[in-house]
C-alpha cells in the first residue's frame, strides 16, 4: 500500500544486502539501496563491530542511495554477519570466508 499524503517521505530499503561467500584473500562487496536518496546516519557493522573506512574496508555511496561496503583481503575470522543501518532501517547478510584447500 502506497500512501502519498506524507510531507516527508519515509526512507525504505529498495534492495537489501545479499549473503556472500568468498575465499580467503578475496574481497567481499555488500550493497544496499535506499530510497529516497540522501539518507544520513548510515553505519556498517560486522558481527556487532562498527566498520570505518580504512585500507581493508571501503565504504562508499553513489547518488546518495546506493551504499556499498567492500571488505578487502578477507580472512577466515571475518566470517560473520554484516549489518547496514540507516536510522531505523536495518539490513543484514552473512559473510562466509572459505579457506583454500591445498
Amino acid at each position: 500500500p502506497l500512501s502519498l499524503c506524507h510531507a516527508e517521505e519515509a526512507a525504505v530499503i529498495v534492495s537489501g544486502l545479499r549473503s556472500t561467500d568468498v575465499f580467503v584473500g578475496e574481497s567481499a562487496t555488500f550493497t544496499c539501496e535506499l530510497s529516497p536518496p540522501g539518507v544520513r546516519n548510515v553505519q556498517w557493522w560486522l558481527d556487532g563491530t562498527p566498520l570505518h573506512n580504512n585500507l581493508v574496508t571501503e565504504i562508499s555511496q553513489q547518488d546518495g542511495r546506493i551504499h556499498t561496503l567492500t571488505l578487502n583481503d578477507v580472512a577466515c575470522h571475518d566470517s560473520g554477519t554484516v549489518t547496514f543501518r540507516a536510522g531505523s532501517l536495518i539490513s543484514s547478510a552473512k559473510l562466509l570466508v572459505k579457506g583454500i584447500a591445498l
